[in-house]
């Protein structure tokens, strides 16, 4: 009986093998090749992109105030922030010593006027010459001239705000000693009503940005360039559209970009001078191919999809890209309007390889894109 049993054995294996390779050969690759993937016809969208920059804020004036005459500072009548009125008082300087020098000028000038008036009916009696009184009045101009001269230094040492606007950061205090010749201002007032926001393109999207712009000039092309966002430091966008002003004329030689100012509203003072964001330039794609990005793979530095053949064939295919926003592609090149593709699960197909494809719409792939289409 145990002899029996050994000999089956090996027979059962056999016999097993045997079984296995009669199995329809057809049937058997059909079941390891056929792959049921979700799959889109390519569409097209007019779809707006943003390219970003780095942005500074400045206000639309920022005005610095130094002292105009050397002294101590007496007086700081206001703080970092306030809003002041043109000719408000900001800073009183020590004059003491000028008004000193004021009231011997003011003597010279009363003893001036004295010798001038005494010359004048000698003169008109022909007593003396009026070479004479002609001296006496150039004497007495010159010492009018001296003393408005400290007059003036002594109303220097009221320093007044030149502008309208915001006081900035105040680095010296009562008690400093200041003086024409100093590099730091005493405060800059930033007039914030309105702010600017500089950027910069390099030399290719400079071009591009014109190119795509419609104008016959340069200056027709800025007044048609697009609304842009600001996107302040926290990541929030600033609720006003800011207008491209200005185009520098001539490209950094140091960093190869041209410099843009934009202009935006502040009336509601959010913003400030030396602020920080970034700008976002909207570009409109008219009727362009697009694709999700999760439809894509990347290999050798360049993007490809998996499109279908007519018998469901995975092929693929390289695509140029134009730009992307949101998770969507704008699509250059390589792929057309109403050809399909994979929409997921591209990491699991293989060039060749059969699909059974699962046609799902676009925008349930395509999400969250919506702010981005128009």
């Amino acid at each position: 009986m145990k002899s029996i049993l050994k000999l089956s054995l090996p027979a059962i294996a056999v016999l097993l093998i045997m079984a296995c390779n009669n199995k329809p050969s057809g049937q058997s690759n059909a079941a390891q090749q056929a792959l049921s993937l979700p799959v889109i016809e390519v569409p097209t969208k007019t779809v707006t992109a943003y390219t970003t920059y780095p942005t500074n804020i400045e206000g639309m004036i920022n005005s610095e105030v130094r002292a105009k005459v050397g002294g101590y500072i007496t007086d700081v009548l206001v703080d970092e922030g306030q809003q002041v009125s043109k000719g408000q008082v900001l800073f009183r300087i020590e004059t003491q010593s000028l008004t000193q020098d004021a009231d011997a000028a003011k003597a010279n000038v009363n003893a001036a006027q004295v010798e001038v008036d005494k010359l004048k009916p000698l003169v008109a009696k022909n007593i003396i010459s009026s070479l004479q009184l002609a001296t006496a009045n150039a004497k007495l101009q010159q010492a009018k001239s001296s003393y408005n001269s400290i007059a003036a230094n002594i109303g220097y040492g009221t320093i007044k705000s030149p502008v309208n606007g915001f006081v900035g950061s105040i680095k010296l205090r009562k008690g400093s000693l200041v003086s024409p010749s100093d590099q730091i201002p005493l405060t800059t007032v930033s007039e914030i009503s309105n702010v600017y926001a500089y950027f910069s393109m390099n030399e290719k999207e400079y071009l591009d940005f014109l190119q795509q712009t419609a104008g016959e000039s340069k200056t027709q092309k800025i007044k048609n360039f697009p609304k842009v966002t600001l996107v302040l430091a926290n990541g929030a966008e600033y609720p006003e559209k800011g207008t491209i002003e200005t185009i520098n004329a001539q490209i950094n030689p140091n960093t190869g970009t041209v410099s843009f100012r934009a202009l935006f509203s502040n009336k509601n003072g959010m913003l400030n001078n030396g602020n920080s964001g970034t700008i976002k330039v909207p570009t409109v794609y008219k009727d362009a191919v697009v694709i999700p990005q999760e439809s894509t793979f990347e290999q050798q530095e360049k993007t490809f999809v998996y499109k279908l053949s007519k018998d469901t064939t995975a092929l693929a295919q390289s695509i140029e890209i134009k730009a992307n926003t949101g998770n969507v592609y704008v699509v250059g090149s390589g792929i057309k309007n109403g050809e399909k593709i994979v929409a997921k699960g591209v990491n699991k197909v293989r060039e060749g390889l059969k699909i059974k494809p699962q046609l799902i719409n676009f925008d349930s792939i395509a999400q969250p894109i919506i702010t981005e289409f128009k």
